[in-house]
C-alpha cells in the first residue's frame, strides 16, 4: 500500500504474525530512472523474509528493468501489481488497467518472468468492471507463463474500495489452476479469514489495509485459525508500547519530522475503541517531534490507567 507498508510498518505486521510481506508498490519508471525516493522503496531487514517486492508499470521494457534492479537487493520474489484501481495508474495503461489489455498483460509478465531468477507472483482483480470479468482466463494465462502464485483482489476495478468482494471466483480459479491463489479484498477479522479458506478453498488471505487500523489482526487470525478461540485484544499498555515502538522505527528510517508527519494516519487504528481517543487524536496532529508526540501519549496512558476499569478487552 503506496505510503503505508515501509520498512516499519512491515516489521510491525511481520512481529505480529504476518507470514510474508511486500514492499509499497514500486514504479518502474522512477526505479530505473533512479529516484532516491524510489530506490528506497526497496531497502528491507533480513527479519521481513519472506519478502516481496511489488512493481508495477506500463511499459513492457521498464518493467523487464525494474524487475533486474529489484532483484540486484535479493529479495525472496518479485510480485507484479494488475490490480491498482487508482485512476492517475489505471488509466495509463498500469495497475489494472493491464485487465483491458490482457494480451499485454501476459508480455508483460512473460518479459518479467524472462528477466529474474526469481520467483514472480501476480496481484490482480476479477476484472475491469463486471461485464469483463476475466479471472478465469487471466489465471491460466498466468500460470501458463510460469507465475508462481496469484493474488486477486475480489472486486473489479471500477468497484475500487467500494462494494461487497465477491468470493465466489475463487474456487472457479482454483479448479482451472495448480498454483496457489491467494484471496484479498475486504478481510477485517479472523472469522473472515476462516470463512474464506472454508469456502473458496484458497491458498492463503492477503490483509491489506485492515492492518491499518488494527495491526494485531495477523496475531488473531492465527490464533483463531489453530484453536478456534479468539485471543484477547491487546491491553492498554501494549498498545502505547506498539505506538511509541513503531514510531522510533520510523523515525530513525525517514528522519523525525517527515516520520512524525507521516505516522498520524496509524493513531486511528492503534486508539480505536479507547475513551476520549478522538480529541487524543486531535492532539496528536500537532507535534513534530517524537518527544512531543510521546508527552502526549504518555499523558493519555496515565489517563486510562486512572479509570475505574481500564479498558483493556477493546480490540482495535
Amino acid at each position: 500500500m503506496e505510503d503505508v507498508t515501509d520498512m516499519p510498518f512491515r516489521l510491525v505486521c511481520k512481529r505480529l504474525g504476518a507470514d510474508i510481506v511486500y514492499t509499497e508498490f514500486v514504479n518502474a519508471e522512477g526505479l530505473i530512472r533512479e529516484s532516491k525516493k524510489t530506490r528506497k522503496k526497496l531497502v528491507f531487514t533480513e527479519e521481513e523474509r519472506p519478502f516481496g517486492i511489488q512493481i508495477y508499470g506500463g511499459v513492457e521494457e521498464s518493467m523487464e528493468q525494474a524487475a533486474r534492479l529489484s532483484e540486484e537487493v535479493q529479495p525472496d520474489l518479485i510480485d507484479i501489481n494488475c490490480g491498482c484501481w487508482v485512476k492517475d495508474i489505471a488509466m495509463r495503461g498500469a495497475g489494472a488497467g493491464l485487465l483491458r489489455d490482457v494480451p499485454k498483460m501476459g508480455r508483460l509478465v512473460d518479459r518479467v518472468i524472462k528477466a529474474v531468477k526469481l520467483p514472480v507472483t501476480v496481484k490482480t482483480r476479477l476484472g475491469w468492471d463486471a461485464e469483463s470479468i476475466k479471472i478465469v482466463e487471466v489465471s491460466q494465462m498466468l500460470e501458463d507463463l510460469g507465475v508462481k502464485a496469484l493474488t486477486v483482489h475480489c472486486r473489479t476495478r471500477a468497484q475500487g474500495h467500494k462494494g461487497d468482494a465477491d468470493y465466489s471466483w475463487i474456487p472457479k480459479v482454483k479448479a482451472v489452476v495448480k498454483m496457489p491463489i491467494i484471496v484479498n479484498g475486504g478481510i477485517n477479522t479472523a472469522e473472515d479469514a476462516e470463512r474464506l479458506f472454508r469456502e473458496t478453498g484458497a491458498d492463503g488471505v492477503m490483509i491489506a489495509r485492515a492492518a491499518i487500523t488494527n495491526p494485531w489482526v495477523f496475531r488473531e487470525i492465527k490464533h483463531y485459525l489453530s484453536t478456534g478461540l479468539h485471543v484477547s485484544g491487546p491491553t492498554t499498555d501494549e498498545r502505547f508500547e506498539q505506538i511509541l515502538s513503531h514510531m522510533k522505527m520510523a523515525v530513525e528510517f525517514k528522519g523525525e519530522r517527515k516520520a512524525v508527519l507521516e505516522y498520524r494516519k496509524h493513531y486511528s487504528g492503534y486508539l480505536h475503541g479507547l475513551p476520549h481517543a478522538a480529541k487524543v487524536r486531535q492532539e496528536l496532529m500537532v507535534p513534530e517531534t517524537y518527544a512531543g508526540v510521546e508527552e502526549i501519549l504518555v499523558r493519555y496512558r496515565g489517563f486510562l490507567h486512572s479509570l475505574p476499569m481500564e479498558p483493556e478487552s477493546a480490540t482495535p
